[in-house]
């Protein structure tokens, strides 16, 4: 038997115990208890959880730099409403600025030194061109003793020297495009940080959170990050996060449907269903003392919620199960008994007794067990049979407001015992019983019958 359950059947007759102690107040004494009743009728029943928690965003983010700088501006505030590429911060630009004039200057140096590289590479193809010529002439010449040995082997040294200082020329061209494709690549992104000296909001919301003033500092690093200046809420995502008493979460599970109320919006409920259920409890809300241990439970509301803050306190009803005409009983009507059971779980039920032996004083105690019986807790009800209370078991299903879900034990007519209060307490199996004529107390429900 659930926590829950023991209490609303230790508590159920209590609920009742002021108008019906009214309507017992001018009965006239006799023989058997006077007490109350209701029939057993069909109806239409709602197992639902309850709890409370805070309103949270489904999405929130915190907006940080990706230029360091000194904050110079801060254009919003905690509260104020902000657009996708709305300018939140700015940042002082000189310390980038310069930074951009600098790589503007170094791309220039490296363009101007790349194109004296072309220059000596056509000098350089020159020189080759010229000494190619003077070689072929030497050539010719050695044929018919018009030059040295000496001429004719210096003219093709020249070729060497001239088709070396052409390659060298050319590759020095290669390595200074590199150097000026590296400046471009340099000066590229010193503009795009420089851009950054504006911080835009990445989403629509609400600013919830501002964790930097003008004038302080904002630092960043490859490594670790930009500093946190904002958090922007997404509210048009609303989401409860309740914590759950360990005895209800067996009984929720994802898609179930929820109403979740919200304080600072009076008078007014908004449906949404569950999308998140905790597996391990809420750090900090663990059993101590005495106290239950809580689960995380979140309830994704449907639409938007205009006005709704994050941090709101809320309450959300889940409803956990429903039943459409069913056989169910009174809350208050339920209670619990110690029976005599048989080796199978059976109740025992006690013999008839004469009159005579009802006169006689009963032995003191319990009476004795037989083989295979024991003793235990049973829930049941009190059915008005022939002017006496007998005890029956009942199994219940889901738990609603006022009623449980009878699954077996009783049917459609039964006449149940709902109180007094002290009833529920004394009664025995077999007690005779007045049922009290209906009445209206105070507040103009009728009671009774």
């Amino acid at each position: 038997m659930t926590r829950n359950r023991k209490i609303l059947l230790a508590v159920g007759g209590v609920a009742v115990l002021g108008w019906l102690g009214y309507a017992n107040s001018g009965i006239k004494r006799s023989s058997g208890a006077t007490i109350n009743t209701e029939k057993i009728e069909m109806r239409d029943l709602q197992a639902t959880v309850s709890a409370s928690g805070k309103v949270q965003p489904k999405r929130e983010v915190k907006v940080s730099n990706e230029a360091a700088g000194k904050v110079l501006k801060l254009v919003v505030r905690e509260g104020d409403v902000v657009t996708r590429g709305q300018v939140l911060v700015e940042i002082d630009p000189t310390q980038l600025l310069t930074t951009v004039e600098n790589r503007e200057a170094s791309l220039a140096s490296a363009q101007s030194q790349l194109a004296q590289m072309k220059v000596q590479v056509e000098t350089a193809t020159v020189m080759l061109q010229q000494s190619q010529d003077a070689l072929r002439r030497a050539e010719a010449s050695i044929k018919t003793g018009l030059i040295s040995r000496e001429a004719y082997e210096r003219a093709q040294n020249d070729v060497k020297t001239a088709t070396a200082s052409l390659k060298s020329s050319q590759q020095s061209v290669l390595t200074q495009e590199q150097r000026v494709k590296q400046e471009e690549a340099n000066l590229s992104s010193a503009r795009i940080d420089y851009t950054k000296v504006k911080v835009f909001s990445p989403i629509n919301g609400i600013v919830t959170k501002r964790l930097i003033e003008e004038g302080e500092m904002a630092r960043y690093s490859a490594l670790s990050g930009g500093t946190d200046l904002l958090s922007i809420a997404d509210m048009s995502g609303v989401q409860a996060e309740i914590e759950v008493d360990e005895t209800d979460i067996p009984n929720i599970t994802l898609g179930q449907p929820a109403k979740v109320t919200i304080d600072a919006l009076p008078d007014q409920s908004f449906p949404g269903r569950v999308t998140e259920v905790g597996n391990s409890p809420i750090q900090g809300a663990a059993a101590a003392g005495g106290r239950a241990t809580n689960f995380k439970v979140v309830v994704t509301l449907d639409g938007t919620v205009p006005g709704v803050r994050p941090g709101f306190t809320c309450t959300a009803v889940i409803t956990t199960a429903t039943r459409q005409k069913v056989v169910a009983v009174p809350i208050q009507a339920m209670t619990i008994r110690e029976l005599v059971v048989d080796d199978k779980g059976n109740p025992v039920k006690a013999p008839a007794t004469s009159p005579a032996a009802s006169a006689s004083p009963a032995p003191a105690g319990p009476a004795p067990l037989k083989p295979g019986e024991s003793r235990k807790e049973i829930e049941g009800v009190f059915v008005v049979q022939n002017g006496r209370a007998v005890f029956t078991p009942v199994k219940v299903g889901i738990t609603g407001e006022k009623y449980f879900e009878v699954v077996s034990g009783l049917k459609v007519g039964d006449e149940v015992i709902t109180g007094p209060a002290t009833a529920a307490r004394t009664l025995k199996d077999g007690d005779e019983v007045k049922v009290a004529p209906a009445i209206t107390p105070p507040g103009g429900t009728t009671a009774g019958r």
